[in-house]
């Protein structure tokens, strides 16, 4: 280790309180700290609980109850959960991009911030509040997360949506998506007549008047409608990209249905689902691929941890 003042040689010289190593210069007397241990902000919790304190929350748990799991206090918890976000969603936009894929599924997910919809009709509150849904694209074979956006569900979110999949994609390929009226056009003006695109359009029925609120109504007919290009219309499909909806519910806390441990921030919201989504992709084995639908894609050659993750998405 040099000193960046005089280029002399150093010496070790203690620690920070945050746990990062010191020198001093033995010429000049100048003392520093080594970048690489150099933390990102002024935060004094350690890296490995900073992670433990993550998987915790990757895997289902909420902020309180990590707080409680980890004896750290929450906001700081939220703070290092928004950083991570953060670095992860920069991350993927730069790193998955122009994969080439055969067969796309894309389908909104629902959630909300601080309050239902109605509520903030009612109120007249700002639109960072009120429902958020979250457009995921999936590929059907490697399982690998293209691209997401958190908005709103209306045409402007959609062609925002269907421009981060047209810059993570390349070639022709097909996409299915649900009924959604306004991916009609948002997908014709993203891709120019480039994919195969098809709608697979669900009717539903409605649900008894008793279970209402809660159940599900029954789907009883299906109608598939080609859009664009020449879909195979057998391979028309949503389950996957549905089945990966449940992973989103399981495993980030803030989608849980009929819980309080929804987001209160939508800042807070996107950073969570940035961070599993790179989690998703990178980290976690697949349990019917037997490995991480990065590597099945050709992103990874082996699956990362996550302060590997959170080193490389920093870096970035």
């Amino acid at each position: 280790m040099l000193c960046p003042v005089c280029q002399g040689s150093t010496r070790r010289f203690g620690f920070n309180r945050n746990g990062s190593q010191r020198f001093r210069c033995d010429t000049c007397s100048h003392t520093f700290t080594d970048r690489h241990t150099r933390p990102r902000d002024r935060r004094r919790l350690s890296l490995d609980k900073e992670i433990f304190s993550l998987r915790h929350l990757l895997e289902g748990t909420s902020i309180r109850s990590t707080e409680r799991l980890v004896e750290v206090h929450r906001d700081t918890i939220i703070t290092a959960t928004v950083t991570a976000g953060k670095s992860c969603q920069r991350f993927l936009e730069h790193v998955v991009r122009s994969v080439q894929v055969s067969d796309v599924q894309a389908d909104e997910i629902w959630g909300f911030v601080y309050c239902k919809e109605r509520t903030r009709v009612r109120e007249n509150w700002d639109e960072d509040c009120g429902d958020a849904y979250c457009f995921v694209a999936l590929e059907r074979y490697t399982k690998l997360v293209l691209a997401w956006h958190l908005g709103k569900r209306c045409p402007e979110d959609t062609d925002v949506f269907s421009g981060k999949l047209r810059a993570a994609t390349n070639g022709r390929f097909q996409l299915s998506t649900d009924g959604y009226t306004p991916y009609r056009t948002a997908i014709p003006s993203a891709f120019r007549q480039e994919i195969d695109f098809a709608q697979i359009v669900k009717v539903y029925g409605n649900a008894p008047e008793a279970e209402r609120r809660y159940t599900p109504p029954q789907v009883v007919g299906v109608t598939l409608v080609p859009c664009m290009g020449e879909p195979d219309m057998a391979k028309v499909c949503t389950s996957h990209v549905e089945r990966n909806n449940l992973n989103m519910r399981m495993m980030v806390r803030r989608l849980t249905r009929l819980t309080n441990a929804f987001s209160k921030k939508w800042e807070n919201h996107e950073a969570a689902l940035g961070l599993f989504f790179a989690y998703y992709n990178f980290c976690r084995v697949h349990t019917t691929l037997k490995m991480t639908p990065a590597m099945q894609a050709g992103l990874a050659s082996r699956p990362w941890s996550l302060a590997k993750l959170l080193q490389k998405a920093a870096a970035s």
